[in-house]
C-alpha cells in the first residue's frame, strides 16, 4: 500500500514538473534571451573609440546580461530595466531591436558620438521614465512617438542636430517633468500643446531657430521652475500676470530674441526667482520697481534693450547682479 503511494506520489510530481514548472520555465528563458539579442544587436552597432574598448569583451554571451557594464536587471523578472551608458567613448546608430528591452524604463547614452536618426521602434518601449541622449550627433526630427510613452518623466536630446519643428504630440506626455532641447536646429513655433503638460518643471529650449510667440498656454503651468528660450528668434509680449501661475519659478531666460512690450511690473511676485535674463530684445518702459523685492535673486541681465528713465534706488542694492 506505502508503495502505492509513493508511486502515485512520483508520477503526480512528474506530471507537474511537465506541465507547470517547465512551461513556465520556458516563458522566462526567451524573454531573457529576446533581451540578449536585443543587446547583441546594439553593440553590433556600437562604434567605439579605441579597439580594446571594455565594451568589446564585457558583453559577451558567455556572461549573464545583468552583469554586463551599463545594464542592469530588475530583482523580479531579470530582465533589462536600464542601460546607463554615459561618456563611453562609443558611438555609431540606435538599432530597431532596441524596441525589443520591454522593461526598459533607464535609457542614457549621453556624451557620445552616436548619430542618425531614432528608430520608431523606441515608442513600444512604454516603461521608459528617463531618456537622456544629450551631446550626441542625432539628426532628423524630434519623432512625434515620444508622446506615446505615458511614463516618460525625463527627456533630453540637448546638444544634437535634431531640425525640423517640435512635435505637437510632445504634449500627451503629461507625467513629464523636464523637456530639455537646448543646442539644436529646431525651428518653427513652439507648440501650445506643451502647455498641456501639467507636471513640467524644466522647459529649456535654448539655441535653436524658434520663432513665433511663446504660446499663452506655457505661461500656465504653475509646477514650472525653469523657462528658457533664450538665443532663438522669439518675439511678442510677456503676460502681465505671468508670475500669478508660477509661484515656484527659478529662472527664467528669454535674452537674444525679439521680445518687445514691458516687464511685467508684477515680476517681483515670482518669489523663488534667482535668475532672470531679459538681455538683447526689445523691451521698453521702466524696470519694474518690484524687482527689487526679490530676495534670492542672484543673476539680473537686462542690457541691449530700449528702457527709459533712471534704475530706482532700491535697485542699486542689486547694482552687483545688473547688467544694463
Amino acid at each position: 500500500m506505502e508503495k502505492t503511494w509513493l508511486t502515485a506520489l512520483v508520477v503526480v510530481l512528474v506530471y507537474l514538473a511537465q506541465y507547470c514548472f517547465l512551461p513556465c520555465l520556458a516563458m522566462n528563458v526567451p524573454n531573457f534571451t529576446t533581451d540578449q539579442s536585443a543587446l547583441l544587436a546594439f553593440k553590433s552597432y556600437i562604434t567605439f573609440d579605441h579597439p580594446h574598448h571594455i565594451l568589446t569583451t564585457n558583453w559577451s554571451s558567455a556572461t549573464s546580461i545583468c552583469d554586463w557594464i551599463g545594464v542592469s536587471c530588475g530583482k523580479r523578472h531579470y530582465r533589462v530595466v536600464a542601460l546607463n551608458l554615459p561618456n563611453m567613448g562609443i558611438g555609431g546608430t540606435i538599432p530597431p531591436h532596441i524596441g525589443n528591452l520591454s522593461f526598459l524604463s533607464y535609457f542614457n547614452i549621453t556624451s557620445n558620438t552616436f548619430h542618425g536618426h531614432l528608430p520608431s521602434e523606441l515608442a513600444r518601449l512604454h516603461r521608459l521614465n528617463v531618456v537622456d541622449f544629450g551631446v550626441n550627433n542625432f539628426d532628423g526630427g524630434v519623432p512625434s512617438w515620444f508622446g506615446n510613452l505615458p511614463k516618460l518623466q525625463y527627456l533630453r536630446l540637448a546638444n544634437n542636430s535634431f531640425t525640423g519643428s517640435v512635435p505637437p504630440s510632445i504634449g500627451n506626455m503629461s507625467t513629464l517633468e523636464s523637456l530639455n532641447l537646448r543646442s539644436n536646429f529646431l525651428e518653427g513655433r513652439v507648440p501650445e500643446e506643451i502647455g498641456h503638460l501639467p507636471k513640467l518643471k524644466w522647459l529649456n529650449m535654448r539655441y535653436n531657430n524658434l520663432s513665433g510667440s511663446i504660446p499663452p498656454t506655457i505661461f500656465n503651468i504653475s509646477s514650472l521652475k525653469l523657462i528658457d528660450f533664450s538665443f532663438n528668434m522669439l518675439s511678442g509680449i510677456l503676460p502681465e500676470d505671468l508670475c500669478v501661475f508660477h509661484p515656484k519659478l527659478e529662472i527664467l531666460a528669454l535674452s537674444e530674441n525679439e521680445f518687445d512690450g514691458q516687464i511685467p511690473s508684477t515680476l517681483g511676485e515670482c518669489r523663488e526667482l534667482q535668475i532672470i535674463s531679459l538681455s538683447y530684445n526689445k523691451f521698453t518702459g521702466f524696470i519694474p520697481k518690484a524687482i527689487g523685492n526679490l530676495t534670492l535673486l542672484q543673476i539680473l541681465y537686462l542690457g541691449g534693450n530700449n528702457f527709459k528713465g533712471m534704475i530706482h534706488s532700491h535697485l542699486l542694492l542689486l547694482f552687483g547682479l545688473i547688467r544694463v
